[in-house]
């Protein structure tokens, strides 16, 4: 089952209305002017066909540890081509899933490059690398290289509708890393909104910040990319090179926090070049700078947080249950086949873990959490519930008479088949007791810490 649980999106940042802060740095806030992108800009950029034709050439290249498929078309009828990579690609599996989408706006197209220029880097150093050989055996990686290629095309920021692809989401009331929320709790306007940002940054010197549930995770996994990164944790805008969208600008119908809300994804917006559309002879530097932060996120979702399944007691079989984490208010749902479950957490804190399921009587178990840790849940059908089952309109019981006259059968000629069935029944009770200890041992990685609840 794909836990669907980061999504980063790359771009680069909106231009046309600049204001400057105190630090003298600037941040873009409004819709870029089309006649700002010159042809010139674009050369050495993949056209869409060319796009379309490195990703076919690495699904034949790399077609051990990938496979290539499209989630429909653009408006203009452009592919909508992603490459997933994994040990076992396009094979439900428990494992979590990440993705990586570029090209949201489409006059902001550093993000396809790089996403390529990242895949083409796993294919040929997953063997070698341990980095690489962890993404591909321990996860699903998705890239959608461009998300709005008919902008790419008429060099815009929305598509051939001209809609804005990242405000265009059901909502929910620079050189950066920026994480949820990205709407504040005021949802009277967007101009309103700016203008009162504004204002506070010129009257007062200060932001509003909105954090979600998840406030410190999100905080823990944008310093991971900026960290990483060449130099955007020596933002003198951003300290630490990260921010809360809402702190930066409030926008509605953002893709970040839908995902957040309905998605159950960990979703990040990476600001990675200080202009929409650089000079393609660039490329290879910003390719540089950000290759290490990419690849450290996307590793992050292995080697942090808590993971494990959810089993039933009297069974053994799984249970799509949830996971939640007390003081944080926020619902992870396990996965429907495995019962799988992948919840990020900030390392070097006690949590305590709850595994719930309805119908069954909710466990809980207090973890140390270093860097990963594994809690799988076994789970006790609820008696009370069970007893207040209604009964089924087929009475199946038996009276005393029928007990006799059942008696009577099993003891007569029939007691050889009775016997048969007997046997073959305490054969299959000792398999499921064996197939249950085999499924709740299994674990394709061996977690720093492990408990059973």
């Amino acid at each position: 089952m794909y836990i669907e649980y980061q999504w980063v999106v790359l771009e680069t940042p909106m231009k046309r209305c600049t204001i400057v802060d105190f630090s003298g740095s600037t941040r873009h806030l409004f819709e870029g002017n089309p006649s700002e992108t010159s042809f010139d800009k674009a050369k050495g950029y993949m056209t869409n066909a060319e796009l379309e034709k490195a990703v076919k050439e690495f699904g034949r290249r790399c077609s051990n540890i990938s496979r290539i498929y499209s989630i429909g078309k653009s408006v203009s009828g452009f592919p909508l081509w992603v490459i997933e990579i994994s040990d076992k690609p396009g094979v439900e599996e428990p494992e979590p899933a990440f993705k990586f989408i570029g090209n949201v706006h489409g006059d902001e197209p550093v993000g396809r490059e790089l996403l390529i220029l990242l895949a083409n880097w796993i294919c040929d150093n997953h063997v070698k690398d341990s980095l690489a050989r962890l993404i591909v055996e321990n996860m699903h990686l998705h890239i959608l290289p461009s998300m709005n290629p008919d902008g790419y095309a008429l060099k815009r920021r929305g598509n051939a509708n001209n809609i804005d692809l990242n405000r265009d989401f059901p909502d929910q009331g620079a050189l950066v890393a920026n994480y949820p929320w990205d709407g504040t709790q005021d949802k009277r306007s967007f101009l309103l909104s700016v203008y009162r940002k504004v204002m506070s940054l010129f009257i007062y010197g200060r932001r509003y910040y909105y954090g979600c549930p998840d406030d410190e995770a999100f905080q823990f996994l944008a310093s991971v990319y900026s960290r990483s990164h060449y130099n955007m944790s020596l933002s003198t805008e951003f300290q630490g090179g990260i921010i809360n969208g809402a702190s930066w600008y409030p926008i509605y119908g953002g893709m970040q926090d839908w995902n957040y809300i309905y998605g159950g994804c960990f979703e990040l917006t990476l600001e990675i070049s200080d202009d929409k559309w650089p000079s393609a002879e660039e490329l290879p530097t910003i390719w540089e700078y950000n290759k290490m932060s990419m690849l450290n996120l996307v590793a992050s979702l292995v080697k942090t947080g808590v993971r494990g399944r959810i089993f039933s007691s009297d069974s053994g079989r799984p249970l799509p249950g949830s996971i939640t984490i007390k003081g944080i208010n926020y619902t992870v749902n396990a996965g429907r086949a495995f019962a799988d479950y992948y919840r990020l957490l900030t390392p070097g804190k006690r949590y305590e873990v709850m595994g719930s399921m309805p119908g069954y009587k909710p466990k809980s178990t207090s973890i140390w959490l270093e860097e990963t840790a594994t809690a799988d849940f076994i789970l006790d059908p609820d008696s009370a519930l069970k007893d207040n089952t209604p009964r089924s309109i087929c009475d199946c019981s038996y009276d005393s008479k029928a007990k006799l006259v059942l008696l009577e059968f099993l003891l007569g000629f029939h007691m050889e088949v009775c016997f048969v069935l007997i046997v073959i029944g305490a054969l299959l009770c000792f398999l499921l007791k064996r197939r249950q200890k085999f499924t709740l041992g299994k674990h394709k990685q061996s977690p720093k810490r492990s408990v059973v609840v």
